[in-house]
């Protein structure tokens, strides 16, 4: 559990700094599109996607359209009208480098 919550964080700062430089395409067609002119440096998976065939990083499609900015927030903060998204891909990691070589590390230990 540790681990999830941990790459659950990393995931959220390394979509953040994506964001700031138009480094992600959200979505089904922006996603492929961005995957076949291969751009992309990863792409993730939302479990509650439509599709059984695809598996997991981010347990909801609400939370990923939050990590990639399909919200709006009110004035204390809080993310209102959350549009979900079960599929978002980086194409640019943004100027975070910490945060790009802090999921590297998560995926190499959850791919072993």
């Amino acid at each position: 559990m540790i681990e999830t919550l941990e790459t659950s964080e990393v995931l959220k700062r390394v979509l953040k700094s994506a964001l700031v430089v138009d480094g992600v395409a959200r979505g089904l067609n922006e996603a492929a599109q961005t995957l076949d002119k291969r751009e992309a440096h990863f792409c993730v998976l939302a479990k509650s996607c439509d599709e059984a065939s695809f598996e997991k990083l981010v347990e909801d499609k609400a939370e990923l359209g939050q990590m990639v900015g399909q919200c709006k927030y009110d004035k204390d903060g809080k993310a209102r009208k959350i549009v979900g998204c079960s599929v978002a891909v980086v194409k640019d990691y943004g100027r975070d480098e910490e945060a790009k070589n802090d999921l590297q590390e998560v995926l190499k230990k959850i791919s072993d």
